[in-house]
């Protein structure tokens, strides 16, 4: 494939930079052979295009983890970033590639690298593309609950708005904050955007504040079309507050947080109590009580 001649300065400590070069092809289309021969014939393996994209970014965003692998074992820079601020580690997350994501980790990729304008995290990416197990891992590996992005706000808020149930119950789990706030906007706002009710329950159910308003003064009931089951669903919860049990599970979420599980195995009470701790945080507590 015919590639742009590469007009090569020295850029700071990054490396090179290139129009695009026969390395950023092979990590692209996946051509792991070719990018073996090519980094063994000398070609630098953090060269960059104009906008700042390497070869290993090409890599994670394509989800070729061998490409990646060959890059980084050739001493690719993990946390190099592009022009808009994204790492391999966001590309890789976008991309939806755990393979990618678990090499990048060894490597040493930074899960928390400061957000731009236009960047997300990796937690981020993870949650809009739904990839629960991915989520799991940079939640594992210490990715920040609250890391505010200026488009999506928290990772909550774009789990919500993409419906992804199983991302936002793993990040309610952990401690993510079920009432933070983007232009007034909580997450229950953007559940009832998409209009799913088991959404709706499960943020309903970590204390959710079912009167919260934006900043168009509305609730999230209004963002529901009249009549349909999300609509039902926030108008019982506006007219019947939680009850006393379930007020008392919110509490204890919120006063122990993400050790809470560690927490309530060593406390010495008696079994129904132990049990009923244990219920704040097992799936099966998240069914309201009748």
């Amino acid at each position: 494939m015919d590639v742009t001649a590469a007009r090569r300065s020295f850029l700071c400590d990054i490396g090179f930079w290139a129009d695009r070069t026969a390395l950023h092809e092979a990590a692209s289309h996946g051509r792991a052979l070719q990018l073996k021969q090519l980094i063994e014939s000398g070609a630098s393996v953090n060269v960059v295009t104009v906008d700042n994209i390497t070869p290993l970014h090409e890599a994670c965003i394509q989800a070729h983890p061998n490409c990646a692998r060959l890059l980084l074992e050739a001493g690719a820079q993990v946390d190099v970033r592009t022009i808009h601020g994204s790492t391999p580690l966001c590309n890789a997350c976008a991309s939806s590639s755990l393979e990618c994501v678990k090499l990048l980790l060894d490597y040493g990729a930074k899960v928390n690298p400061s957000l731009t304008a236009l960047t997300a995290s990796p937690l981020h990416e993870a949650c809009i593309q739904g990839n629960v197990e991915i989520v799991k891992l940079m939640i594992a590996s210490g990715a920040q609950l609250e890391a505010y992005d200026v488009h999506f706000g928290p990772p909550l808020h774009i789990a919500c708005a993409k419906g992804h149930v199983d991302c936002v119950k793993e990040l309610l789990h952990a401690g993510a904050n079920v009432n933070s706030v983007k232009f007034h906007e909580i997450a229950l706002h953007h559940a009832a955007r998409v209009e799913m009710v088991d959404m709706i329950e499960l943020l309903m159910e970590f204390g959710a504040n079912v009167y919260a308003s934006d900043n168009l003064d509305r609730k999230p009931v209004d963002y529901t079309t009249p009549a349909s089951p999300a609509h039902t669903c926030l108008r019982f919860y506006e007219r019947n507050p939680l009850s006393l049990q379930q007020l008392c599970r919110i509490t204890v979420r919120l006063r122990l947080g993400t050790k809470a599980s560690e927490a309530i195995g060593q406390l010495d009470v008696s079994h129904r109590i132990h049990s009923y701790l244990q219920h704040c945080y097992h799936p099966a507590s998240l069914q309201r009580d009748t």
